[in-house]
């Protein structure tokens, strides 16, 4: 048997403060990594690790939470934010900086705010306040289940979604603008679903919670499958 791949899970902030002197995440992300032969780690913020992490590990998950600062990235911030961590921020930063630049090949799954950071670290832009802006904002809040249009193609989103109808959203902030990276779905509103970058063999973020719903079992055995350091 091959050796289970090792997959970087991020971590949140207790009150989203490092003061807090803690750290959490849903237990359900290594749930699901370790049922889908995965060998899960949680990644403590050191970003002086971030170069050790991105060569020992085979994957990573950029996990939820609560809303990135834009302004480093030259948006305004909206009165409504709810600011993760500035030390988190920083963190995630600067480990997808290290992915891009020396391991490109790594696979890159990011959920709901991961996917956002993605975004933004892409050069794309965030709908801040989604009830500034849509009519039925509460169809993607409190774990909703919707369906989603695949809008171009993409090897990985596609076998993932195999047997997966529906997807489970909780967000009030999306991806506006995917900048560099590609949109891969959309949910029939028109919000922004999923985006990868096709240069990259596995670099896919989604704005729904594949790790809430007990049905995603073939999504995590897809996404542990290409964690494996030979995986084509």
């Amino acid at each position: 048997m091959p050796n289970k791949p090792l997959i970087g899970i991020m971590l949140d902030n207790v009150d989203d403060s490092t003061a807090s002197n803690k750290y959490v995440t849903a237990m359900t992300y290594s749930k699901r990594v370790s049922e889908a032969g995965g060998l899960p780690v949680h990644l403590p913020q050191e970003v002086s690790l971030v170069g050790d992490y991105a060569q020992r590990c085979d994957g990573f998950i950029f996990t939820g939470g609560n809303d990135p600062d834009t302004r480093p990235f030259g948006e305004e911030l909206h009165p409504k934010a709810r600011l993760i961590a500035p030390e988190r921020q920083a963190f995630e930063i600067a480990l997808l900086d290290v992915l891009a630049k020396d391991y490109p090949n790594k696979t890159v799954l990011g959920v709901c705010l991961g996917m956002q950071m993605m975004a933004l670290h892409a050069g794309g832009k965030l709908e801040q306040y989604m009830p500034d802006s849509m009519e039925h904002p509460e169809l993607h809040q409190a774990d909703n289940l919707h369906g989603i249009d695949v809008v171009a193609s993409c090897q990985w989103l596609e076998q993932m979604l195999c047997d997966e109808p529906m997807v489970c959203s909780y967000h009030r902030q999306s991806v506006l603008d995917s900048g560099k990276m590609r949109v891969v779905a959309k949910s029939p509103d028109g919000v922004i679903e999923a985006i990868d970058d096709p240069n990259r063999r596995f670099y896919l973020g989604l704005q729904w919670h594949p790790e809430r719903v007990a049905i995603s079992r073939n999504f995590w055995q897809t996404f542990v499958a290409a964690c494996q350091p030979d995986a084509p």
